[in-house]
């Protein structure tokens, strides 16, 4: 299956005729100007000048609002060890299958100008592109994120922004993002991963990727199994001390950009070994915590990795805003026919999300530019079937699908095909007695899934609704004391004192080791040692009451 061909463009070592925006050649100097005399003025009807000018007001796109600065590569997705039995997504059944694939690595919270190896966590998304269509995994570098509740997404963003009156970031007061944090306990099992070792990695190709989000599994028997994905570099997860990040901060903030880009032109090329963590619906109801729950992970003890697939990155973009700037992600097309969404709130809210920022950003038609293209969209791409829908027109639009009706037509033949992409003998039209019959069977197996969702569902409004409960601590305390090492354990609190010490409200900064103190009473202290600020220990069940909890207010308007 090929890659998106970005080789057919001009290169520097292509002979090329300089011409204007229409493609007629330009018999004058690129430099000159129309001018109404020898000393002008400019004239209006210069097209050649007017065109540039224009075209150069309009070079840049809105940045991303979120995971702005980043890069990436092509290479390639295979198929290792058949998933046949857990999911009919078709590039999941036969081993060896090989996919072409694009990854973009970023960070969460920096500029398009930031350093790319600040501490903050790492954006991990992967567009597969399949005969069948493009596919994508948006994941972190983190198995868990700083809330479970979507709409607390947008105000955790803007504490990692610049503040609204001074302009401040949060390399210079992180005021914000410790109140944010402070606010919302259920953020502490990934602020302890934040400010450990992984908070600055030293490669993007050293660096681990997790779905985080439980995704559910379908197979050919209609059984859903519950699943996590992990992208795990087979080069282990590298690090940066935080000296060693904050030097190369100012002295090389492109780092990471340009260790991918030379690793792959020297022939080193970065690779990951793919593996799944399982769990039945049965085991999803008797598990300790709510699989929809961002802020916890499943126990590698309880629930094994189970390996079936390799990546490899072995091709630099050859442009990159063509490539890597206009790529376009979204969860909505993780969930290809054989893989649904489980009812996390934050993966439901960015089935939304992330598809609507990209129409701001790159307008209605995103999907056609070609590193975002589906390629059964493209004649003669070696796809098992042309696609075609009834999206048309548009701002930009480049794939209108000719003269096909842009409505189900009578007589329209548009072939279907069934769940599983086999050819299902019937088109678009009259409803026959067969399909009746088959959708009657199917909404009385979704009655037996919902049955299930409610309990699964049950967990879940418990955690949103008690805001903070010992079973959020659990997890971030486990990480701390067990594997963590006690040299781990005193750079953890550096690092900690090293954002937390510019912050500007003295009453922030004095919570910020009652926060930790819910970790760990010592940790608390040595928190508030490094920050010179008294220190009184709130437990879990007083925390809420002296420090207050929007997580519990949130949950019962």
């Amino acid at each position: 299956m090929p890659a998106p061909d970005f080789e057919s463009r001009p290169t520097t070592d292509t002979p090329t005729v300089y011409a204007t925006e229409n493609g007629w050649y330009y018999p004058n100097h690129p430099y000159g100007s129309q001018l109404a005399g020898p000393d002008g003025p400019l004239l209006l009807q210069d097209n050649h000048l007017v065109e540039n000018l224009a075209h150069f007001d309009r070079e840049r796109i809105p940045e991303r609002v979120v995971h702005a600065k980043g890069g990436g590569a092509h290479g390639y997705f295979e198929l290792t060890d058949s998933l046949s039995d857990l999911t009919y997504a078709k590039p999941y059944q036969n081993v060896g299958y090989k996919t072409p694939l694009t990854i973009r690595f970023s960070g969460v919270r920096g500029e398009l100008g930031s350093p790319d190896t600040q501490r903050d966590p790492r954006g991990f998304s992967i567009k597969f592109h399949t005969e069948w269509g493009a596919h994508d995994w948006v994941f972190n570098n983190t198995p868990v994120f700083f809330i479970r509740e979507p709409n607390k997404f947008e105000h955790f963003i803007h504490t990692q922004k610049r503040d609204p009156a001074t302009n401040l970031d949060q390399n210079t007061d992180s005021t914000a993002a410790w109140d944010y944090w402070i606010q919302n306990p259920e953020s502490i099992h990934q602020v302890t991963w934040l400010f450990g070792e992984r908070g600055t990695p030293k490669d993007w190709g050293a660096m681990h990727g997790y779905s985080g989000h439980t995704y559910k599994f379908v197979n050919d028997q209609d059984e859903i199994t519950y699943v996590q994905i992990h992208v795990l570099a087979d080069r282990g997860f590298q690090t940066n001390s935080d000296e060693e990040a904050a030097e190369l901060n100012g002295s090389s903030p492109d780092d990471h950009q340009k260790r991918m880009v030379e690793q792959i032109k020297n022939g080193d090329y970065p690779s990951w070994t793919c593996y799944v963590q399982t769990m039945t619906p049965e085991q999803a109801e008797e598990f300790r915590y709510s699989i929809n729950d961002l802020t916890k992970v499943w126990p590698h003890k309880d629930f094994p990795l189970r390996k079936f697939g390799r990546i490899v990155l072995n091709k630099n973009v050859t442009n990159y805003f063509e490539e890597i700037e206009q790529i376009a992600f979204s969860p909505s097309r993780t969930f290809i026919p054989g893989i649904e969404p489980s009812n996390d709130p934050v993966l439901q809210s960015r089935i939304f999300s992330y598809p609507d920022t990209q129409r701001h950003r790159l307008g209605a038609n995103y999907q056609q530019l070609p590193i975002n293209r589906g390629k059964p969209f493209e004649k003669g791409s070696g796809c098992p079937y042309m696609a075609g829908n009834f999206q048309r027109a548009g701002p930009q639009a480049t794939v209108s699908q000719g003269s096909k009706p842009n409505y189900i037509a009578l007589g329209d033949r548009v072939k279907t095909l069934n769940s599983q992409g086999e050819a299902a003998d019937s088109y678009y039209g009259v409803i026959s007695k067969e399909t009746e019959i088959d959708s009657l069977k199917k909404q009385k197996a979704i009655a037996k899934i919902q049955e299930h969702e409610k309990i699964v569902w049950g967990k879940q409004y418990y955690y949103q609704l008690q805001g903070l409960s010992e079973l959020d601590l659990e997890q971030p305390r486990a990480l701390y004391h067990k594997v963590f090492s006690d040299k781990d354990r005193a750079k953890f609190v550096k690092n900690i004192a090293g954002v937390a010490g510019n912050i500007s409200n003295p009453t922030v900064r004095k919570q910020v080791p009652q926060y930790w103190g819910l970790v760990d009473k010592e940790l608390g202290a040595r928190v508030a040692k490094e920050l010179d600020v008294d220190y009184e220990y709130l437990s879990p069940e007083n925390y809420a009451n002296g420090i207050g909890n929007s997580a519990v207010l949130a949950s019962q308007h």
